[in-house]
């Protein structure tokens, strides 16, 4: 789990274990999203040829509202976005996802289709030629300790930690993205490892959709691993090789409470819901902001798990700002920053039926405090979790969460943990990522 060291008193520990007797999503807010005996554990509980653009108002095409309006994957990408910041947010997500994933950068023919649909006509073969040179320059990595890469045993996996807008006129849109990449190969010895990136994404609104300009990749935030989680052998990351689980697809549709629009009745819905589930309570403002807290569980939950998520989320974010020295700002009293983001590295079904759906999660999460203790400074740990979902009111719910066992790389051994302070520029509403 992400942890952050803490002030503890014997009259106000929060809980480490996870009683039998507890309700599911007292085990999920306990194990996942609460406080341990060690710190903040962050997150859930729960083609066709192109033409030239004609000029159009950018508000002529308002968020979606339904399922019906959300993205959908055309080559292997994800299209479709709502001509709003946050749709700007998920296009700059899943286009870096998508070309972090083992299929683009171990295919030629599926990365050059795969660029010819995200990129705007005038950057298609600039966007192409970067491509393939990310591809030769990842190749080491995907190869582990082997002489060749074997596509079908190798994982690339990236997780979107934070994303926040630069720029925005409804025409063009920059966002800078703060991510975390999980490669290796699972046929060989060496260990899986991870880095972080600062991902800086150019887009246009192209076609009806955005489109991608250019995208700079640059050293990220290094928030140290949780001393608590130890690296995995090889062959623990089979079931996150290509032919079994896939990319999280975030939409950045959202309803008029602002939270996620309905969710289609489909397995790919349900993978979305959980997606969303991890983002959120994987956010500051579940900790910090009761009227917000309380609106993204009406969202959220189901309605016969409700009234016992909201009583176990409340007592979980009392114990969080007490044991922090919180103030209602999120802050403590010398200025230091509640900082908490979760990013899903990859989804997998356990079971999907019209009525309901069990989704695993691989998640990185982030926790820890941003200011001049660097004792306390954000620190990540990847969880996997298993979200159970249920159809009710025309999307899918979340009923329950079951932690499960750890899932961890090793970090770059180049890498050095940030300062404590810088942390900051991943805070704050602004700076979250896009749900599904």
């Amino acid at each position: 789990m992400a942890v952050i060291p803490r002030r503890t008193s014997s009259s106000n520990r929060e809980p480490a274990g996870q009683p039998s007797t507890v309700r599911p999503w007292s085990i999920a807010l306990g194990a996942v999203a609460a406080v341990t005996v060690a710190g903040i554990a962050v997150s859930v509980t729960t083609g066709s040829a192109k033409t030239p653009s004609t000029a159009a108002s950018p508000t002529s095409r308002p968020g979606p509202t339904s399922h019906e309006d959300r993205v959908r994957v055309l080559d292997g990408v994800p299209v479709g976005y709502p001509r709003t910041k946050a749709g700007a947010k998920a296009a700059a997500a899943n286009y870096t996802t998508v070309s972090g994933s083992t299929a683009f950068l171990t295919d030629k023919k599926a990365r050059h289709r795969a660029t010819s649909v995200m990129a705007t006509n005038d950057a298609a073969s600039t966007v192409t030629e970067k491509a393939d040179e990310t591809a030769k320059d990842a190749a080491s990595a995907l190869r582990g300790d082997k002489a060749k890469v074997n596509a079908k045993k190798a994982v690339s996996r990236t997780g979107v930690l934070s994303a926040r807008v630069l720029g925005f006129d409804g025409h063009s849109a920059m966002v800078r993205l703060w991510t975390t990449t999980v490669r290796g190969s699972t046929s060989g010895h060496a260990t899986l490892t991870s880095d972080f990136r600062a991902v800086t994404v150019t887009l246009a609104w192209e076609d009806s959709d955005w489109k991608l300009k250019d995208s700079s990749r640059t050293a990220g935030l290094v928030a140290p691993a949780d001393e608590s989680q130890a690296s995995n052998v090889t062959s623990d990351f089979s079931d996150y090789i290509p032919d079994a689980a896939h990319d999280p697809v975030v939409s950045g549709a959202t309803g008029q409470d602002g939270f996620p629009a309905p969710y289609e009745r489909s397995e790919s819905g349900a993978h979305a819901a959980a997606t969303s589930a991890a983002v959120l309570y994987g956010d500051p403002r579940f900790y910090t902001d009761e009227g917000w807290r309380h609106r993204m569980l009406a969202a959220t939950a189901a309605p016969s798990v409700r009234e016992s998520v909201v009583a176990d989320a409340d007592s979980t974010a009392q114990l969080v700002r007490e044991n922090r020295g919180l103030g209602s700002d999120g802050a403590t009293a010398d200025g230091a920053e509640l900082i908490t983001r979760t990013a899903v590295l990859a989804t997998r079904s356990v079971s999907c039926s019209a009525r309901a759906a069990s989704v695993e999660l691989w998640t990185a999460s982030v926790g820890g405090l941003a200011g001049q203790d660097e004792t306390q400074r954000p620190r990540i740990a990847y969880l996997r979790m298993t979200v159970d979902l249920t159809w009710s009111g025309g999307t899918w719910k979340t009923t329950s969460v079951t932690p499960s066992e750890p899932l961890v790389p090793s970090p770059l051994a180049s890498e050095e943990a940030t300062p404590a302070d810088r942390f900051t520029d991943v805070g704050g509403a602004r700076s979250a990522p896009a749900t599904a």
